[in-house]
């Protein structure tokens, strides 16, 4: 192709090419180290550097370079990845160039001539060299990558960077692929090749990190190892992919209950690098504005706003989504502003363009969108009861049924109260009031000071954005309650039974309407999002916002909470809370390091703190203090808990240093916030909750006024985003610590008796690995959706039949012969237990870990038992008797199983005496029967002793054939001695079946035919055990089993891929 003239200031520096071509003006050279002199030490020195360097010379070893005679400089002006490709090229500068470049008298007359003549090629091809170099050179990297790794068409690259891996302190330069289910490397240098593949799904740690060696470097911990990436540019984007990718994993594959099907990123075929750009880009905006989860961002603009009665121009950028309109200020001034798209009535632009902006584009869409949700407001009757429904929803919060506000009232505390509600009314004077008001670090101020009782639920529903959500979805809730009111699930027992555990001490829910109310928004959210349904602390949180929300709007504040602001805490993991409590322990060691280092083990304030996460402060401190906490964290969501977090232990300081163990510990914290107390609160005493320690007082009183405003000052600085980032950076952890932990649980576990921790450690790695391979490019895949993180840890992970054949190969011994894919299947069929088509963990290993010799020979019969599938009692006597065809497959078998051992050509000849002496045994069998057939009634069988006892029959031809032929089929099959005379001639050569009376067998699907013989298990397990080399096999086989193939070294994604 033809490239943008790039000067050249050595044609031959250090002989890296190679001319093929040359005339007065163009040279066409080849890359030394491609074609006829690619190897020796020339080769290889040119090969590192192009790996190094990711030269274009890697895909395209061709190129043509302008050259004048009078000048030492060249222009490289066309590349190619073969000689017929580059040739074209030379062909056409010889036809149209060259000939016209000998009227020129200067040499840069013929340089400016050339460069131009190269452009115009390339701006008639339609498109400039720099649109068409990153897609080209994406090309090539998916190229090479499918070309280095190994790995399927399937598997989809995202980006690649030039980084350098270290080892120690020595750096191999090379390349980083990020694709979507693997973070690959490679390098290579002076012979020195570095390639790692490493799964998102292993990844525990993902973190930037710097040392006195290392300035700053990507971490990246897996299965316990550390591995340092450095490189000079984009190490910030690197990392931020590197953690999208590894989060995507990890959310879709160990934490299936919040892993949504209409993800936009939920086909794997579909993740590139713009759209991971895209979705982090719209969940931060949803996030910083808390907006509904079908927002998406369209377009973002710098700009000034106006801020009333401050009369200054605040920079920021202006945020555009489908109904949205918001503003953010990067001055530092905390402001931001939501101006739904449907409530613009005016819109002016003084722009000298003829271009229709995104707002007025947006504003068209939305032209009607205001009468059409005034036409869906329901009517409300004189009771305060919603109407229009079945079931009765109640429109007051219950704080105004059961504690009317009295304007009459000249109580000091309700002169204060009547104070914050001025102050509040002041500022909606000054900001506005409702969804359009401007919020400003003055906000900030009035929701630390405390938030009156009359206004705390228009508040809460305003910042938390759950008015967004209301008001996109009119009449949602009404008909969510006709759905699931009357219902019975596992879900409406469990709120049945906490439903008189939420605030029982208030008298709201010590009445029906307050727990019908409660029920009604509980109930209602399980039908919603059945992944969550209903989980402990649920209640205790939606008991507060009935308090002071109305029904419908305590619903959408109860969806807030648990889908947007504290994501992943209500389920049965509780995975957000237990990232928090990560996040919480990393505050605690930056901010509080007296405490740290008194403390070496902080998990203590992981246990202590869960309640604090999970009810927000609601369930350890009283009803009147714990609403200030929940006004924080409205507004500045979990930022205000973490504050808070850290502000009572710093209260405490002195006291935890005194403790000597955590039972101390769990004491001062406890008569803390026994102490704690709202000195402001208006609620009367018969609302307000009495600590044990009221009448106490010796004992300090502290305000939570006080307390939140000492959090705000002293670490007040933690910002959101770094929140965020914590979060994100601990989730991995946090699961994989999970999955070690269910790990360790199978190890540890007494129901498995077959393999030492060691090789159940190795073996359970490797099952979920095989589990994860399957899941790796299918949406739909059986196993991933079977994939439960509530069951019982050995029946978590379950593979298919063609996941289980694959590892099956890879495990056992017998897998050379042809019969392999019959007997895996066959071992899959015998394994599951339940016939849902899927093996667990459990069957597996119980399947695998055989242990003694009567066992293994009860597997390989039912593995070869092709038409009998049924699962039975491992039962000697239960087992059906194995007909000719199958007792061919049980040698070849067995012939499988001794391939490579030391002993081979010993046991081949002990399974051919077994198999000969078998033989006789029938043959012998079948003459007593034709010779006395009229003594012998038609159904009785007749006794195997005779035949069992006589090793020293002579050998019939046939017999000798097939102890000569390792176990291949017998030219003459007999009649089993257990069966009724023939009816029919048998030839000893005769390979036909003749019909005769059945046996006494049990009749089922693999019924012994008529005139087939046939043999019994303890006929085969006697004669086995008569030869030592048999019997000396089975101990050294599971004695070294798991030694001869080592699990460790099993790459089980090129089983899988074939390579």
């Amino acid at each position: 192709m033809w490239l943008k003239p790039e000067e050249v200031l050595l044609k031959n520096a250090l002989k890296l090419w190679v001319t093929e071509k040359s005339n007065d003006y163009f040279v066409l050279q080849r890359r030394r180290g491609y074609g006829e002199d690619s190897g020796g030490l020339t080769g290889l020195l040119v090969g590192t550097l192009d790996t190094v360097l990711d030269s274009t010379a890697k895909v395209a070893p061709f190129r043509i370079i302008h050259q004048t005679p009078d000048s030492q400089v060249y222009w490289n002006i066309a590349c190619g990845a073969s000689l017929e490709e580059i040739s074209q090229h030379w062909d056409w500068l010889q036809q149209n160039i060259t000939r016209t470049l000998s009227v020129f008298d200067s040499g840069e007359d013929i340089t400016s001539f050339v460069q131009g003549k190269i452009r115009g090629l390339i701006a008639e091809e339609g498109t400039s060299a720099s649109d068409e170099e990153d897609p080209e050179r994406f090309r090539e990297a998916v190229l090479r990558f499918e070309r280095l790794f190994g790995l399927p068409q399937r598997e989809k690259l995202v980006t690649y960077f030039s980084c350098s891996y270290w080892r120690g302190r020595v750096p191999n330069q090379g390349w980083i692929y990020l694709s979507t289910n693997f973070l690959c490397f490679y390098s290579y240098m002076l012979g020195n090749e570095v390639k790692l593949v490493y799964p998102w799904d292993e990844v525990s740690r993902l973190e930037r990190t710097s040392s006195v060696l290392l300035a700053e470097s990507i971490r990246v911990c897996v299965r316990g190892e550390d591995h340092f990436f450095s490189m000079l540019l984009r190490l910030q984007q690197t990392y931020v992919i590197m953690q999208q990718l590894a989060d995507y994993a990890i959310v879709r594959f160990f934490d299936k209950e919040t892993f949504n099907a209409e993800h936009p990123l939920a086909n794997p075929l579909h993740i590139t690098q713009r759209a991971l750009e895209i979705h982090a880009r719209n969940q931060s905006f949803r996030a910083f504005f808390r907006l509904p989860q079908e927002e998406n961002l369209c377009e973002v603009y710098e700009s000034f706003l106006w801020v009333p009665l401050c009369h200054v121009n605040t920079l920021g950028k202006i945020c555009v989504s489908e109904n949205y309109l918001c503003f953010a200020s990067q001055d530092g001034s905390q402001c931001h502003l939501i101006i739904p798209l449907w409530e613009v009535r005016i819109l002016q632009i003084f722009l000298q363009t003829a271009k229709k902006s995104v707002i007025e584009t947006a504003l068209e869409k939305k032209k009607y969108r205001r009468l059409d949700c005034m036409c869906v407001f329901l009517s409300e009757d004189e009771e305060g009861v919603m109407v229009g429904q079945s079931q009765a929803v109640s429109t007051e919060a219950l704080m105004n049924v059961f504690h009317p506000h009295d304007a009459e009232n000249l109580d000091p505390k309700m002169l204060k109260e009547r104070m914050k509600e001025q102050s509040w009314q002041i500022h909606f004077a000054e900001y506005g009031r409702g969804t359009g008001m401007f919020c400003t670090k003055k906000t900030r101020d009035l929701i630390v000071r405390g938030v009156p009782e009359t206004l705390r639920g228009e508040l809460w529903m305003l910042f938390s954005g759950a008015v967004h959500d209301m008001a996109s979805h009119p009449g949602y809730y009404g008909r969510l309650l006709e759905e699931c009111m009357g219902s019975s699930s596992l879900a409406c027992d469990e709120i049945e039974r906490d439903l008189h555990r939420s605030l029982p001490e208030h008298p709201a829910f010590q009445s029906d309407t307050g727990i019908s109310a409660l029920r009604r928004v509980l109930t209602a959210y399980a039908h919603r999002n059945p992944k969550i349904g209903y989980c402990q602390a649920m209640n205790i949180l939606t008991s507060v916002l009935l308090l002071y929300a109305k029904e419908e709007e305590a619903f959408w504040l109860l969806v807030a909470v648990c889908e947007r602001m504290l994501p992943d805490y209500f389920n049965r993991r509780i995975i957000g809370a237990l990232v928090d409590q990560a996040v919480f322990e990393e505050l605690i060691r930056e901010h509080l390091t007296q405490l740290t280092e008194h403390m070496t083990d902080l998990s203590f304030f992981s246990s202590v703190s869960l309640s604090w996460f999970l009810t927000l402060f609601i369930s350890v401190l009283p009803i009147e203090s714990a609403v200030n906490v929940v006004d924080c964290f409205f507004y500045d969501g979990i930022k205000a808990i973490l504050q808070l977090g850290l502000a009572v232990l710093d209260y405490n300081m002195d006291n935890l240093l005194c403790c000597h163990d955590d039972a101390e510990a769990v004491t001062v914290l406890n008569r803390f916030f026994d102490s704690v107390t709202n000195k402001d609160s208006p609620l009367p005493v018969t609302v307000q909750h009495a600590s044990a320690t009221a009448n106490d007082k010796s004992i300090q009183k502290v305000d939570i006024g006080n307390l939140i405003k000492e959090a705000y000052e002293k670490y007040g600085d933690i910002r959101t985003e770094e929140v965020e980032n914590m979060r994100k950076r601990n989730k991995l952890y946090v699961i994989q610590t999970l999955e070690d932990t269910t790990k360790q649980n199978v190890v540890s576990t007494k129901a498995v008796l077959y393999f030492n921790a060691a090789q159940l450690d190795e073996l359970y790695m490797l099952f979920k690995r095989q589990h994860f391979v399957s899941c790796y490019w299918s949406v739909c895949s059986p196993a991933l959706q079977n994939h439960d993180p509530s069951l019982p840890y050995l029946d978590q992970y379950q593979l298919d039949q063609s996941q289980f054949s694959s590892l099956f190969n890879l495990l056992q011994p017998w897998t050379t012969h042809t019969h392999a894919r019959s007997l895996a299947r066959s071992a899959f069929r015998l394994l599951d237990e339940n016939g849902d088509g899927l093996v667990n963990f459990k069957e597996f290993i119980c399947g695998l870990g055989k242990r003694t010799l009567t066992q293994e020979m009860l597997s390989l019969m039912n593995q070869n038992k092709v038409e009998d599938l049924q699962r039975r009692e491992e039962n000697i006597k239960d087992l059906p008797r194995i007909n000719q065809v199958q007792f061919i497959g049980l040698t070849k078998t067995l012939y499988g199983v001794f391939h490579g051992d030391e002993e081979e050509e010993s046991l081949y000849r002990a399974v051919a005496r077994v198999t000969s002496l078998l033989l006789r045994m029938e043959e012998v069998g079948r003459k007593l029967q034709e010779s006395s057939p009229q003594k012998m009634p038609q159904n009785t069988p007749t006794s195997t002793a005779q035949p069992e006892t006589s090793p020293t029959l002579p050998t019939s031809p046939e017999t000798e054939t097939l102890t000569e032929g390792e176990g291949d089929q017998p030219d003459s099959p007999v009649s089993q001695q257990e069966t009724a005379p023939s009816h029919s001639d048998i030839t000893p050569t005769s390979t036909s079946r003749p019909s005769t009376p059945t046996s006494n067998t049990p009749s089922s699907p693999s019924a012994v035919r008529d005139g087939d013989w046939s043999f019994s298990f303890e006929q085969i397990l006697a004669s086995l055990l008569n030869e030592p080399s048999v019997v000396r096999l089975k101990y050294e086989y599971h004695k070294c089993f798991h030694l001869t193939k080592p699990i460790s070294s099993l790459n089980i994604y090129h089983s899988h891929f074939g390579d």
